[in-house]
C-alpha cells in the first residue's frame, strides 16, 4: 500500500498503543504482501490521520492558565475506534423517539463458520441476503396468527467478528414485543413472555430461506468464488458444499425480553456502533506483535489476552471493513423509513400514550452538543481544570 503521510503520526503522546500505531508500524509490511482493496486502504489512511496534523484542526488557549494545545479533527469514518463515541449518542437520542412502551426481545442470527470464505468473495451480496432472510424469517412467524398475527419492528444491526477478531458473521435484532394487527385495528401483544417465537423452528425456517436464496444465486451465476472458495465454483463441489450446510443445525439465539425503553437504547447503542475492536482492548505493540485482551464465552465468559503478529492482526480487522455505502443498522416492519411517522402514531394511539413531538432544531455548538449527549465538558482546561479552552487559531490539514 502507498506510504502513509508522515505527518500522520503527530499528536498528543498517548499512554498505550492504538489501532492506529499498528497501522503506522505495520501497514507497509502488510500492504507488501497482501492485496488491499480501495475500500480498506480508504480505512487505514483515515484511522491513521484521525485526530492528526494531517486532517487539520485549531489551536485553544486556556482563559485561566493561558496555555495552549492542538486540537485536531476527527476521520469519522465508521471503522475508526476513535469516531464512535459522539456518532453513538447521536443514533442513541434519535432513537428515543421511536421507542415503544412495550417489552422488546434481542434475538441473534448467525451464519455457520462454513460460509465464511463465500462470504468474503462477495460480502456485499451475502450480507444483503442475510438481512433479507433474517426480516422474512421474523415476519413469517409475526403474520402467523398462531404466533402473533401482527406487523412487528424490528432494527437488525450487522456484526461480522468474534472477540479474537475472527469471521463470526451475524445479525443483532431488536424485535417489539407485539404489532400492529393486519387492519391496523388493534394492537396485538405477544403471547409469549420468555421468547418471542419458537427458536427452533426460526433457526430452521432461517436456515431454508437462506440456502434457497444462496442456490438461486448460484444458478444466476451471481457469486464470485475466490481464494479459500474457489473451489465451491465446480458444480459437484457446490452441491456437497450445500448438502453440508443443509444437514447441520443454524443458530439462533434469543435473550429474555428487554424490560423498558432505557434498557433498549442501552443495547441499541451498545450494539449499533461497535466496531471490530477498541483501543482500550489493546495491550501492547511490541516485538513485530500485537496483545490485545479478549473474553472466552466458551469459558465462561473468562478474560483472556491473544497475542498476534502485527500483520496477522491488521488481516483480521480488514475483515470487518464493509463494502463503501453498505449500511450495517436496517430497520424493518413498524420501523421502516417509509412509514415509520404513521405507523407509530398509531401504535402510540392504540396503546394509550402520547405521541412524542419532535423536538425543534436548537443551534448549538459541537463542544455544547458533545457535553449535552455524552456529559463530556470538551472546553475544560485538560493542565488546571478550570478556565475555559478559546479558539484562538484554525490549523489547515498539513499535506506534507
Amino acid at each position: 500500500m502507498p506510504a502513509l503521510p508522515r505527518c500522520a503520526a503527530a499528536g498528543v503522546h498517548r499512554g498505550h498503543a492504538e489501532v492506529a500505531d499498528i497501522v503506522r508500524r505495520f501497514g507497509a509490511q502488510y500492504g507488501a504482501a497482501h492485496r488491499v482493496s480501495h475500500t480498506q486502504r480508504h480505512v487505514l489512511r483515515a484511522i491513521v490521520q484521525c485526530r492528526t496534523a494531517a486532517l487539520g484542526g485549531h489551536r485553544e488557549q486556556c482563559q485561566a492558565c493561558g496555555r495552549t494545545r492542538p486540537v485536531y479533527n476527527p476521520c469519522r469514518n465508521r471503522h475508526c475506534p476513535k469516531c464512535q463515541a459522539l456518532a453513538q449518542a447521536t443514533w442513541r437520542q434519535a432513537q428515543q423517539a421511536v421507542l415503544l412502551p412495550i417489552p422488546y426481545f434481542h434475538i441473534v442470527f448467525t451464519l455457520p463458520h462454513e460460509l465464511n470464505a463465500l462470504v468474503r468473495a462477495n460480502p456485499r451480496r451475502l450480507y444483503a441476503l442475510l438481512f433479507r432472510t433474517v426480516r422474512d424469517t421474523l415476519n413469517t412467524f409475526a403474520r402467523d396468527p398462531r404466533h402473533l398475527g401482527a406487523e412487528i419492528g424490528i432494527t437488525a444491526v450487522l456484526h461480522t467478528w468474534s472477540q479474537t477478531l475472527t469471521d463470526h458473521i451475524h445479525l443483532h435484532c431488536i424485535v417489539t414485543g407485539g404489532g400492529l394487527s393486519p387492519d391496523g385495528s388493534r394492537w396485538k401483544a405477544s403471547k409469549k413472555r420468555r421468547f418471542l417465537f419458537p427458536v427452533h423452528a426460526m433457526a430452521k425456517l432461517f436456515r431454508g430461506k437462506f440456502l434457497a436464496r444462496l442456490e438461486a444465486a448460484y444458478r444466476t451465476k451471481r457469486l464470485v468464488f475466490a481464494a479459500h472458495s474457489a473451489p465451491l465454483a465446480a458444480p459437484i463441489e457446490w452441491q456437497r458444499f450445500m448438502a453440508c450446510l443443509r444437514a447441520k443445525p443454524w443458530y439462533v439465539y434469543a435473550k429474555a425480553p428487554l424490560a423498558g425503553p432505557k434498557q433498549v437504547l442501552n443495547y441499541l447503542a451498545r450494539y449499533t456502533h461497535r466496531i471490530a475492536i477498541s483501543n482500550e482492548r489493546i495491550i501492547a505493540v511490541d516485538n513485530g506483535t500485537v496483545r490485545f485482551r479478549y473474553t472466552d464465552y466458551a469459558a465462561g465468559a473468562t478474560g483472556k489476552e491473544m497475542r498476534v503478529s502485527g500483520t496477522e492482526f491488521l488481516r483480521r480487522f480488514l475483515l470487518h471493513v464493509l463494502p463503501a455505502g453498505f449500511m450495517r443498522v436496517r430497520h424493518y416492519g413498524l420501523l421502516a423509513n417509509r412509514t415509520r411517522r404513521r405507523k407509530l402514531a398509531r401504535c402510540h394511539e392504540l396503546l394509550g400514550v402520547a405521541t412524542p413531538l419532535d423536538e425543534p432544531a436548537v443551534e448549538e455548538s459541537l463542544a455544547e452538543r458533545i457535553l449535552r449527549l455524552t456529559g463530556v465538558d470538551i472546553l475544560r482546561c485538560p493542565f488546571c481544570g478550570q478556565g475555559p479552552m478559546r479558539r484562538i487559531e484554525t490549523l489547515a490539514p498539513d499535506t506534507s
